[in-house]
């Protein structure tokens, strides 16, 4: 039981330690990652549209 013990309290010591991110720091991390996926996405749907194109004319 006293492993336990200290277990809890070496956790609650070390959830003291973490930094947790602002409010703002979490939305431009959104919009990043957000714009990000979009451009990528676009490029993989052009791609996907020459490819197909150029498979259509080829067959």
């Amino acid at each position: 039981m006293e492993k336990f013990k200290s277990y809890l309290q070496q956790s609650k010591i070390e959830i003291g330690k973490v930094i947790f991110p602002t409010k703002e720091q979490v939305r431009n991390a959104f919009i990043t990652v957000l714009i990000v996926v979009t451009v990528v996405s676009l490029f993989l749907a052009l791609v996907d549209l020459l490819m197909s194109f150029t498979i259509s004319k080829i067959a």
